[in-house]
């Protein structure tokens, strides 16, 4: 077989310039616009080329059969651990393995909803609806409206719905305009990402819930309700029939704390603390998403730990690629941003997380401080 990279050499134009690979990304928040990143003409066609005669945007039913196995034995042991454990705190493990384990399915959902998984797209769409809200209790329209936004714009002002304002702000725009109670999260928000993390879990599922019960057109809104519904009814029931009150409500608060932060944890580190792009900037489809993506370093146990989200940039380019076959694509664009001169950034997991909470604090620091006061700040300024 014809190495890969060799392969993609001869497919692609000659090598022209070396790029330096970019290790770490921006970690003070920039505005691009056009003349920032010039227009890379043909490089998606080439590499997408490559990429199709090598036939990485084939199915992996054996990978995902193991995957899926693999899960429902460890819904098995957690389930047969509740039952031997009974009225005991030991029981918070088995809530914390259950965090674990609902955002190992959601990695699926998450696949699914890209249809990386079954031949077809209504097969797959039924698949992550049955596991986004039947397994996990998390509303898939509600993730396929926001995510598939994502996807077009990532990390572009006033088109990425994951820039856009929340608890954590993101731009400095937003920072300046949170008010004095606001600012004592805002200038600290770096600090304070991974602990807000614990809220996470719950959010999701309120968010969820609030688009389900929203006014408009909701695909499959009555099948989600009612798959939620019987999720939430198959998990409730026993926690609070079997366990005291107390410790069932502290059972469900670590499994969706931890369902939280590991979610968090492992969407954090893929564009946050990358290039913002203004929001009139037109940008050639391959810049937009290699320059804008991290990767995570770690081979199959970050892949296994982050369901594919280590390989973020080739999962932008290829958004229908399985997770198998993100590493070898992961040569072949490499290559080709060598040869376009186009910088490819690829940290460590620890590195991602410190770019991600200095570039939040540095955006922070925008926000007013809570501590000035107004009537000094008008002396100051006559």
């Amino acid at each position: 077989m014809v190495d890969i990279r060799t392969r993609a050499g001869a497919i692609i134009a000659t090598i022209t310039a070396v790029a330096p690979e970019s290790r770490l990304g921006a970690v003070r928040q920039t505005y691009a616009r056009a003349e920032n990143f010039p227009p890379v003409a043909r490089a998606y066609t080439e590499v997408s080329q490559v990429v199709r005669e090598t036939g990485l945007l084939a199915r992996a039913r054996w990978f995902y059969a193991l995957v899926g196995t693999a899960i429902a034995l460890a819904f098995g042991g957690a389930i047969t651990g509740f039952i031997l454990l009974g009225d005991t705190w030991y029981q918070l493990l088995i809530a914390a393995a259950l965090g674990v384990i609902f955002t190992q399915v959601s990695f699926l959902a998450h696949e699914a909803a890209h249809r990386q998984i079954l031949a077809s797209g209504p097969a797959n769409d039924r698949l992550g609806r049955i596991l986004a809200s039947g397994i996990v209790g998390i509303s898939l329209s509600w993730w396929n409206n926001k995510h598939n936004r994502h996807h077009a714009n990532p990390n572009r002002v006033g088109k990425d719905p994951d820039i856009e304002v929340d608890t954590i702000r993101f731009l400095d725009e937003d920072a300046e305009k949170v008010g004095r109670l606001g600012a004592l999260i805002t200038r600290k928000q770096g600090w304070l990402f991974f602990p807000l993390l614990t809220l996470e879990g719950a959010n999701l599922h309120a968010l969820g819930l609030k688009h389900l019960f929203s006014r408009g057109e909701v695909k499959g809104r009555w099948t989600e309700l009612g798959l939620i519904a019987l999720r939430f009814s198959l998990y409730l029931t026993p926690l609070f029939l079997f366990l005291p009150v107390g410790m069932a409500f502290a059972f469900l608060g670590v499994q969706l704390a931890v369902f939280g932060v590991y979610m968090g944890a492992s969407f954090a580190p893929n564009h946050k603390g990358m290039p913002i792009i203004a929001a009139d900037a037109k940008l050639d489809f391959f810049s937009k998403q290699v320059r804008t993506s991290r990767n995570i370093r770690g081979g199959w146990w970050a892949t296994t730990l982050m369901g594919g989200l280590n390989y973020q940039v080739e999962h932008h380019l290829f958004p229908s690629m399985a997770r198998p076959y993100l590493a070898k694509a992961r040569e072949i664009v490499i290559e080709q941003c060598r040869t376009r001169d186009v910088p490819y950034t690829e940290t460590s997991l620890w590195e991602s997380y410190a770019i991600v909470i200095a570039y939040l604090n540095r955006v922070g620091l925008s926000a007013r401080d809570p501590f000035d006061c107004p009537m000094v700040n008008r002396f100051r300024g006559a």
